[in-house]
Order: structure tokens, then C-alpha cells, then sequence
């Protein structure tokens, strides 16, 4: 990839995502990375991608910067390939696919949104390509890029709307 980074960009490297000059172990998709993105193939897009938005948990965290919204009982993400909601924020009722955005598990207490598949959502490219917390060091994820609790919260205290995550060709 022939671009230039900046060190307010997220860029994905061998060693994990660098971000204002440090360096930070991440988990990535367990169907690897992926030029041509499939909904349910378990892969992480490349390419430059941007930050949309922020979500999260207020019974569980505080608000990490004042653009992040909460995630109530009733907040979903449609992943519904087809529909006119497809790779956005829906809210229940919603009676198509879709992940809840308040889980059990701490994975989505905190969620940078980026554009991948979006304005407008392609057919079956590809939804709910979030930046969350991983489970645990190297566990794969759906498509996401995960970190650790304590490193996603660093970040997302310096993000801005419009950052850049940039996950090159040839990871």
C-alpha cells in the first residue's frame, strides 16, 4: 500500500496497530484479511477505513469522549443483508438479523463504528465491522479488530470522528 500514515492513524502492522506513536497488540478476524469481504466468512476488510462513531455501556463504563452514545437494552445492529437497514444501527423491535449491541459479555462495552459497507450498504459485503475488546490475546473475531479492555479505551479516548484505520493488502 502505497499511502502515508500519519500517527493519527490506526495502522495495522506485524507487530499490532500503531496509534500515536505506540504500538498495540490487537486480534483480527479468525477467516484472516480479506480484499473481497463476505457477510459471515470471518474476515477483516483491508483497505482505509474510517471512524463513524462510538458506543457505549453506561452501566458498565464511563463515557470515554463526549460523541460516544449510549448502548441501551433496545439498541441493535441490523446485519439483515437485504434490507434497507442492512449494516446499521437499528433498534428492537427489529424483526430481521441482527446483533444486540448489549451483550452479557464485555466485548461490545465499548465500539468504534467504522464505515466499512456503507452509504450505501452493499448486499451481503459485510456488516458490523467494529473496533471492540478482545476476549483474549489472538482470539479471532467475526471480522473485528479487538484489543484489550485497558489499550481499546486508550484509543478511543484519542479517536476523532474521521480517524483512519488502515489495514493494508498485504496483512
Amino acid at each position: 500500500m502505497t499511502s502515508h500514515y500519519t500517527s493519527a492513524d490506526l495502522v495495522l502492522t506485524p507487530r499490532g496497530v500503531r496509534f500515536h506513536g505506540r504500538v498495540f497488540p490487537c486480534s483480527h478476524g479468525k477467516g484472516g484479511y480479506t480484499q473481497n469481504k463476505r457477510e459471515g466468512d470471518g474476515a477483516t476488510p483491508t483497505g482505509t477505513h474510517r471512524i463513524t462513531g462510538m458506543f457505549y455501556r453506561p452501566d458498565r463504563i464511563t463515557k470515554p469522549v463526549g460523541w460516544a452514545h449510549p448502548i441501551g437494552p433496545r439498541d441493535l445492529w441490523s446485519d439483515a443483508s437485504g434490507t434497507p437497514e442492512y449494516n446499521q444501527h437499528v433498534r428492537a423491535p427489529y424483526n430481521f438479523s441482527h446483533e444486540t449491541l448489549r451483550r452479557a459479555d464485555p466485548l461490545y462495552d465499548l465500539i468504534l463504528v467504522i464505515d466499512w459497507n456503507m452509504h450505501p450498504a452493499l448486499t451481503g459485503k459485510g456488516s458490523a465491522i467494529f473496533i471492540h475488546q478482545w476476549r483474549r490475546p489472538g482470539f479471532g473475531t467475526e471480522g473485528c479488530i479487538a484489543f484489550s479492555r485497558t489499550n481499546l479505551r486508550w484509543i478511543a479516548e484519542r479517536v476523532m470522528i474521521g480517524t483512519r484505520l488502515i489495514i493494508p493488502h498485504s496483512s
